[in-house]
């Protein structure tokens, strides 16, 4: 029997871990949360970097580059190995420091968070529209600006496309940086675009994945430059380039990091991307089929509109009020259903807590915390699993 993920991190549950009940049961359905597309392509893609016997940083890296940037109609790409790091050295790179502020989305994985952390930045915290809208609210981030913001991050939750435009009009405003979390939104039409940099992850359970991997796009060829020198230890040239003789020595101009993505991860990459457009209208198909029959579920919320532009990233659904989220999320794995948080809100963990007076008034983060709970989203799904997973839910909330 195949087992379950555990929760966000696309490993396997311990055999010992998985109840009894369902060890014996081989007939019952086993519904991932967001398990890898991955067949033969990606398989015989690696052994090809195998065969070329050139692992690190090379050629595939940069036709990565090249088409994930294409894609997105945007002129530089530069792969790094996380998300995280696309987000670390977007704030580096613009100069972001200490005594700096960043306002950015409670209602995020933490690695929004970290990043401002690691540059020396004070995160502030924004609160989201409403429930049914939980992207950062632009009116509330605009009376978050003092004079120590320098940044602002937004971030497309569950892979719906803000409208990056007016933030872009009140970054200009007041001089501020405008970085995209386009985490969720790989492939999705209008990511990127008006933002000074957008950085999108490839993690195991994203539309494309490379197992860990990121990618940051940017619109500036000097910017580019700078990044590139920062990805790999401020070198000013690469293994590759001294390997092939186009170079035979480096300088190291600034302290930078070790933050690349090698060949094995962009071979996976590049067949991923063949296949995402197609991956992802089939999971805006099943986003809509999902909505059509969680319907009939007395007092579930599923945020947005049937309209917003979206990739299918992930399936989040609102509880009815006093549901107990816990109880529900165990009865559906007892169905055979995986589910999961996306996500507890940052400013609620002990290492962004503060004392009383700083903890950050955020209503709206907060009720979708309690209420939120993700479904399974992703290409292998049929739709008959569609409808099993909703009458599942439908049984645990009895």
């Amino acid at each position: 029997m195949e087992h379950q993920r555990v929760f966000e991190t696309g490993g396997r549950v311990p055999q010992e871990h998985i109840p009894l009940s369902q060890e014996k049961d081989t007939t019952m359905r086993h519904i991932e949360l967001s398990p890898p597309s991955l067949d033969t392509a990606e398989k015989d893609a690696l052994l090809r970097v195998i065969d070329d016997n050139w692992l690190a940083m090379g050629k595939r890296v940069r036709t990565l580059e090249e088409a994930f940037a294409s894609l997105h109609g945007i002129g530089h790409g530069v792969a790094l190995n996380s998300c995280t790091a696309a987000l670390h050295l977007s704030l580096a790179a613009h100069g972001i420091g200490p005594g700096d502020e960043v306002l950015l989305p409670s209602l995020s994985f933490v690695a929004t968070a970290n990043a401002a952390i690691y540059v020396g930045a004070r995160p502030v915290f924004v609160d989201v529209e409403d429930e049914l809208v939980p992207h950062m609210s632009l009116a509330l981030a605009r009376q978050a600006i003092t004079p120590r913001t320098r940044a602002i991050i937004t971030m497309h939750y569950a892979g719906y496309l803000m409208d990056m435009r007016p933030w872009r009009e009140l970054a200009d405003e007041h001089n501020l940086v405008l970085i995209e979390d386009a985490a969720h939104a790989a492939g999705l039409e209008g990511a990127g675009r008006h933002s000074h940099a957008s950085a999108f992850s490839f993690y195991s359970n994203k539309n494309m994945t490379t197992g860990e991997g990121g990618m940051l796009l940017v619109h500036d060829a000097e910017l580019e430059a700078r990044l590139r020198l920062m990805r790999s230890h401020g070198m000013t040239s690469t293994t590759i380039t001294r390997d092939q003789g186009h170079a035979f020595g480096y300088d190291v101009v600034e302290a930078g990091f070790n933050y690349r993505l090698d060949e094995l991860r962009a071979a996976i990459g590049l067949e991923q991307l063949a296949r995402l457009a197609e991956r992802n209208a089939r999971r805006v198909e099943l986003t809509g089929l999902y909505r059509r029959h969680l319907a009939s579920v007395a007092g579930l919320g599923v945020p947005f509109s049937p309209a917003w532009t979206q990739c299918g990233h992930i399936m989040p659904v609102l509880l009815p009020e006093g549901a107990d989220r816990l109880q529900t999320m165990m009865r559906l794995r007892e169905q055979g259903v995986q589910s999961s948080v996306h996500y507890r809100p940052i400013h609620t963990f002990t290492q962004f807590a503060g004392t009383a007076a700083d903890q950050p008034v955020l209503p709206m983060t907060e009720a979708f915390g309690r209420r939120t709970l993700t479904l399974p989203l992703h290409p292998g799904l049929s739709d008959d699993d569609v409808a099993y997973v909703v009458e599942a839910l439908t049984n645990a909330l009895g």
